[in-house]
Formats: C-alpha cells, structure tokens, sequence
C-alpha cells in the first residue's frame, strides 16, 4: 500500500496550519454556539434563512441559468409558496414531496415546506416504476410538488396518484403570483428537534430508506461544516452542480451559504465540458464537489488556462488521496474542505486544517474498530467488546450516540434498529454502525476508504446490489444472479458487475439485458459488466461466494464468458481489453 493511502497526521502538520487560519477566527467562533445548541431549542432552517432575508436584503442569495434573486427576494417568493402550500392543507409535520430537477425553484419550494414546519422529501429524480413507487408510499405526502421535466418518472408508475396530492410546479408558480409574502406564523415556533428533510439512501433490503435530516442535525452542520470548516466570506459565491436532493446540496451548501450570508449559484446538472465555463459565469469562488466529479474534471486534456479561474476553495468528499495534489496543483485551488458525512449519521469529520489526504477532524466521540471481512460486522472480543485500530490502519466507524449527537434514524424503525451496536465498550453505551471502512490517521483525523455491505457507491449514488439482483432475477432467461462492486483504476466507488446462470437452453443476449436493466434502473445503477457461469452457491456461505467473486472481479481469464456494458443501444457485448482503462477515462458506457 502507497503511502499516499498510508498517510497520517501528526502535530507538526496541525501546527504548520494554525498561522493561516488567523484570518478565519471570526467565523470559527460564531460556529461555537451552534455546536452548543439544544434539541429542544427554538430554531430552524426556515428561520435561520429568513433573519439572513431581513438583515441583508439586497444581497445576491441565488443564481440559476443567468438569473439571480436577492435574500429579500427569495423569502418574498418562499413565503409565496409556502402560502399555497398552507392552502393546500400543508400543516406543521405533514410532508412536502418534491420531485424536480435542480432550479431555484427547487430550493425555494424545500425552504417553503420547512418555514412551514413540514417536512421536505427529496425525491430521487432518477427513480421509477416499483423503486418511485416504494418512496413516495414512505412518503405519504399530503402534497407532491412536481417539475415539468419529472412528469415522465410519475407515467412509470402502476396506479396513478390521486390528483389532489399533485401539485405540478407550473400550477405552483401561478397561484404563488397572487399569495401572500408574509413570513409564515410557525417558522419562529418550529423547535431544532424537528424533521426538516427526507433524503433517500440505498438501503441493504434493495429499496431506497428514507434517512431523516432534523433542523436539530442541519442547524450542526452549519456550525461545524459551515462557519468552522467552509469558513465562506459574504462575498463568496459557491456554485453546486450535484442534484439538490443530494446532501451535499441541501445541506452542506446551503447551511455553508447561510451560515455567511453568501451567494449559492446551481448548475443544472455536472457537465465535464461546460464545468468550468459554468463557473465562470457564475463568478463563483467555490464549488461543491464528490469524488468523482474531481476524477472526471483531470480526464479532460489539460489547458494553459487551467488555473485561470476563480475558484480559491473547494468543499466535498470522495476527493482520493492519489489524485489530491493533481487537483489542486492543476487547477491552483488553495483549500479542500474535504469532509466525511452521511446521510443518516449523527456526527462528522471536517478537514478544518487545510492538511492534504484527509476528510478531517471530528470533536464528538467516534471509534474506529476491526471488522470481519466477510460479514462486514464488527468484531467483538472474547468479552464481548469492540477493539480499536492502531493509527494507520483501517476499521469499521463507528459513531456513538448522545444527547449532543443523537441519531435520527430512518422512516423504517426496524432498519434503525441493525444499524445500532449496544454495549460497545461498556455497559449501556449505543454506537452507529457507518458501514464505512476508514484510515485511523491520528489527532482525530480519518481518511475514506470504502463501503461495506449490500451497497456500493458509483456516480456518486449508492447502489443497492439486492435492487439490481431483482431486476436481473426477473429476466425471462435468469436463473439465478448475484450483484457486488469492482474497483476500476482511476475512477472512484465501485462499478457493477453480476454474476448470473442462465436457464437451461438460454443463450446470453446483451441486448435484451441491457434494455431490461435500463428499463427498471436508474442509469448509474445498471451493472458494467456480466460474466454468465454455469453454478452460483447458494448455501449459508452464500456471502463469502460473493467476496471471492469480487476478488475475481472482471479478470477475462476466469471462469465463464464476461461481457461488458457499451451503452443503452449497443447493450453487452463480449469483454475486450481496451474496456476497462476508457471507464476509468470516463468515456463508457454511452448512454
């Protein structure tokens, strides 16, 4: 293992750092409070935004496609919405479905549904059939906002929904236009404990979980992650291209925004070729990122002018340690707010430091111990208790559970449960399991490493390997499949492979795979590659079958006939060597 994996930090790196945070003091100590608030405190999302509204109300607050709204003029429209949500019968703790692309629209109408104490449920827009169906009944939104562009995703579903839980988004703008521009009555009443969002996760059972986001966890993010990690300057403008349903979006970018008062500008969507142009236009000094979107900006031929942008500060996980000093040397970036959160989690880690190769420090309790690689369970010894790490070696995090970090779990309470360790280290103690491999670097620093169980990540979205095993089980000449992840050098999560015997007499047709796969998945979550065997275990050491089969991976010598994904039209077609490397390049599959 390279040492840029193996990397620790120690004192001296700490305190090389400490002269050039000087200037970012002040906004170190107005995160304070908020680590110290309380549950049971009066304050929300919703407010924090409209107090920012009332004392910079000229202030650019939102970009989008060439158009801006001010702080004063983005409340004005959010109380609107929230106004026709009231009239639609939204009350506080009700939920706001929203199913729409990203627009300011989007952002507004989440901002209205938690001013009003509901909750905002951020729909994955890439879902359809039975996986949008199984959501939105999570949901049981008393009203669902949807985009013009996600119409398509509702015509997927068998039984339509009932008219008057649709509110289409052009129906929205319309009545808003004559509603009122008063701050709602119960925004100054929600209390930090909460539910503010739903944010959808793959979960081991196949179907999406919907991870609960509380005022109480968001309003934490924005003291920790926002003024004492980010630390943006009111005149800062972060630009975010990852979907808003995606925390990363609504909750890392917008609470860094208001916790300064600065301007957020969202991209449509991440295009490689128009990334930087976008960010131009935007005149944004900061951008939100996930891995591989850093992976995919470095493929692109480099040019003279690549450090002839803007940027001074990026904030983001999944930034890998081998590509770090690439990144920021090629593209002149002076900070990486490189960060390792979870939907669900209950703390986090922020490289507040400016130190490369790390996702940073985390001031709460957490424990980093040996795990067994085939159950992906932590250990115990033989009095029952967890075992730690040594520094630079890695384990399974674990988070533990208090009253200043509690855990909001899930909208399925038995999930909840086998997420939860009990009696870790001692009699009475509560831990979450992360399911997240990490390097134990010292000083209360950690780096990712990898996902464990049924879900790996690629595109920036979990996979849940039992949702694609069902939708390759159901194929009409499957017998039987198993779905895990692969590594491929230079990109980052996991790409899809499955194993699968075909019924007696069948032949492999990469076609009617592929149109199959994409009909009932979302694109990020089709497997890459298909290797068909003649036998699958399937005894009670079916997990340690799939382990050996990861090892094996995409290896063209191994057993059975591999075949790999070239894109929606071409389907499958036999494995060839060049395959692998124009992934890894980010030019297949094409879609």
């Amino acid at each position: 293992m390279g040492a840029e994996a193996r990397h620790k930090v120690g004192l001296l790196e700490i305190a090389t750092t400490l002269p050039r945070m000087t200037t970012a003091l002040p906004s170190v100590i107005r995160g304070v409070p908020g680590l110290l608030r309380k549950p049971d405190d009066k304050e929300s999302i919703g407010h924090i935004f409209q107090r920012v509204a009332a004392k910079t109300p000229n202030h650019p607050f939102v970009r989008f496609e060439g158009d801006t709204l001010t702080y004063g003029q983005a409340n004005n429209l959010v109380n609107r919405y929230a106004s026709v949500l009231t009239d639609r019968g939204v009350q506080r703790g009700d939920v706001v479905g929203v199913l729409a692309k990203n627009s300011m629209r989007t952002l507004l109408v989440a901002l209205a549904a938690v001013k009003l104490g509901a909750t905002a449920g951020m729909l994955n827009f890439n879902q359809r059939g039975e996986v949008l169906e199984h959501s939105l009944g999570i949901l049981d939104s008393r009203v669902l906002v949807v985009d013009p562009d996600c119409v398509e995703a509702l015509e997927s579903l068998d039984e339509a929904l009932p008219e008057k839980v649709i509110l289409h988004a052009d129906e929205l703008d319309e009545k808003a236009a004559s509603a009122s521009a008063e701050n709602p009555a119960a925004t100054t009443q929600i209390k930090a404990k909460e539910k503010a969002f739903y944010i959808f996760t793959s979960g081991t059972t196949g179907m999406p979980k919907a991870s609960l986001m509380s005022h109480f966890r968001w309003l934490k993010s924005m003291s920790g992650l926002g003024s004492m990690g980010v630390r943006l300057r009111k005149d800062d403008v972060l630009y975010c291209c990852l979907p808003l349903y995606h925390n990363n979006a609504l909750t890392v970018s917008l609470s860094s925004v208001l916790s300064s008062g600065a301007t957020l500008a969202i991209g449509k969507q991440f295009s490689v070729s128009n990334f930087w142009k976008d960010v131009r236009e935007n005149e944004a000094t900061a951008f939100t990122y996930i891995g591989e979107l850093c992976r995919y900006l470095l493929t692109q031929d480099e040019k003279p002018n690549d450090k002839d942008n803007t940027i001074r500060l990026i904030v983001g996980n999944g930034l890998r340690p081998e590509i770090w000093k690439e990144f920021t040397g090629r593209f002149g970036i002076e900070r990486v707010a490189e960060f390792y959160g979870a939907s669900e989690c209950n703390i986090a880690f922020i490289n507040a430091f400016n130190i490369d190769r790390t996702a940073g420090f985390c001031p709460l309790p957490y424990a980093v111990v040996e795990y067994d690689d085939e159950t992906g369970k932590a250990k115990r010894d033989g009095k029952g208790r967890l075992r730690k790490v040594s520094t630079g070696d890695v384990g399974l995090l674990l988070s533990k559970i208090t009253d200043r970090a509690p855990f909001d779990g899930y909208s399925d309470e038995e999930a909840t449960k086998k997420k939860l360790l009990q009696d870790g280290f001692d009699d009475g103690d509560c831990w979450f399991d992360t399911g997240d491999l990490v390097r134990q670097q010292g000083f209360r620093h950690v780096a990712f490493v990898d996902r464990l169980g049924d879900t790996f990540r690629w595109k920036g979205e979990n996979v849940a390997t039992t949702q694609v095993e069902g939708t390759l089980n159901s194929h009409p000449d499957v017998d039987q499949a198993v779905v895990f992840g692969v590594d491929i050098p230079n990109a980052d999560g996991k790409a899809g492979m499955a194993a699968v015997t075909l019924r007696s007499g069948k032949s492999f047709d990469g076609q009617s795979f592929a149109a199959a796969a994409y009909k009932s998945l979302p694109g990020y979550a089709v497997p890459l590659f298909i290797r068909v065997v003649d036998s699958l275990e399937a005894t009670s050491t079916f997990k340690s079958k799939k382990v050996e089969l990861r090892k094996v991976g995409y290896d063209t010598d191994a057993e059975g006939d591999l075949y790999v994904l070239e894109g929606k039209s071409k389907g499958y077609v036999p494995a060839y060597d060049e395959y692998v490397e124009a992934v890894g390049a980010g030019k297949l599959p094409k879609n």
